[in-house]
C-alpha cells in the first residue's frame, strides 16, 4: 500500500476553517477547534436566516399594503381577494413598491380590486 501523507489535506482543511473565521474575536478566530465550532454555527444560522429573510420580507409587504389600503376604505384581505376574481397578477413585493413610490398607481389597482368583487 502506499504511503499517504496527509499534512497538507488537513493543513488546506484548517486554514479553510480558520480563514472563514476571519472577523471573530479572540479565540474563535485563531483557535481550530473554537474557530471550526463557531464556523460550523454560524453556517447553520446563515442556511436557517435566508429563509427565514424571505418570510419576514413577506410580512413587511403585507403590513405595508395593508397599511396602503386603510385610507382607501379596504382590507388586505379584500384586496388580496379582488384581484385574484379580476385576474391581476401582482406579488405582493411590488404591490408594496407601488403603494410607497406610486400611491395614485396603487389607488388604480385598488380599484380594480373593489371591481373584481
Amino acid at each position: 500500500m502506499p504511503r499517504v501523507k496527509k499534512s497538507v489535506a488537513s493543513r488546506a482543511r484548517r486554514k479553510k476553517f480558520l480563514g472563514m473565521a476571519k472577523g471573530f474575536r479572540a479565540g474563535r478566530r485563531r483557535l481550530y477547534r473554537s474557530a471550526r465550532e463557531a464556523v460550523e454555527r454560524s453556517l447553520t444560522f446563515a442556511y436557517r436566516d435566508r429563509k427565514v429573510r424571505k418570510r419576514e420580507f413577506r410580512a413587511l409587504w403585507i403590513v405595508r399594503i395593508n397599511a396602503a389600503l386603510r385610507p382607501l376604505g379596504l382590507s388586505y384581505s379584500k384586496f388580496i381577494g379582488g384581484l385574484k376574481k379580476a385576474q391581476i397578477n401582482l406579488d405582493r413585493k411590488v404591490l408594496a413598491d407601488l403603494a410607497i413610490f406610486d400611491p395614485q398607481g396603487f389607488a388604480r389597482v385598488a380599484e380594480l380590486s373593489k371591481s373584481g368583487q
